[in-house]
């Protein structure tokens, strides 16, 4: 299992990031990229903080990734917030995606499929021409093991496939009970539409990071 949308104290979750990283092991997690939220107001501080936690990976087998997650930043904004948390040393960006449950601005989407984002969450709604553009762009499309975000995950999986765009499954954990096992991302592919096959192999080879 690789998971690389988790969230820490430093944002809205509910664990510091060494009990995250515990946890994260114990579900079997191979590699944990912990993507807080972050706008202008708290880049700086979420990527010193918890880029620190990459102290642990010398002690465990485990490779861990210090990223953000971009959330609400009007897409206008958001290449030069990208850019300033890469030039910070962030290893991941994400991109808080227009999913159905939350006022996410439009335009978010095609917006960070425009400037590379490595991984748009939870996407929403996404048209085939933004799903395209992940495709064109590298850039990963989010099947997400969150309740709500997840009502559109077999929209998402289906553009993805027509399209040839690239899928990941995460858990956007916020708390100890939202890590998940290899098995239960597999199901959650499934669940999506994909085959088995399919859905073992994005589990397995995910498309940022091989170990």
């Amino acid at each position: 299992m690789i998971d690389l949308h988790t969230h820490t104290v430093f944002s809205d979750g509910e664990l510091i990031p060494s009990e995250l990283v515990r946890r994260a092991e114990m579900k079997g997690c191979r590699a944990l990229g912990i993507t807080d939220h972050v706008d202008f107001t708290n880049v700086e501080f979420v990527i010193h903080q918890v880029s620190k936690i990459k102290e642990l990976e010398a002690v465990l087998g485990m490779r861990i990734l210090s990223g953000v997650e971009l959330t609400h930043v009007p897409p206008a904004k958001m290449e030069k917030l990208a850019t300033f948390a890469r030039r910070l040393g962030a290893d991941l960006i994400v991109v808080h995606g227009e999913t159905p449950v939350e006022p996410v601005a439009p335009g978010t989407n095609r917006k960070a499929l425009e400037i590379g984002a490595d991984i748009l969450a939870h996407p929403g709604f996404i048209s085939p021409q933004e799903a395209d553009l992940a495709r064109d762009n590298h850039v990963c499309l989010e099947l997400t093991a969150r309740r709500g975000h997840n009502i559109t995950n077999g929209h998402v999986a289906r553009l993805a496939r027509e399209a040839g765009a690239r899928l990941v499954v995460d858990t956007d954990a916020h708390a100890p009970e939202d890590l998940i096992d290899r098995q239960r991302a597999i199901e959650i592919a499934m669940g999506a539409g994909l085959t088995l096959e399919r859905a073992t192999e994005i589990v397995d080879h995910h498309a940022i990071i091989d170990l």
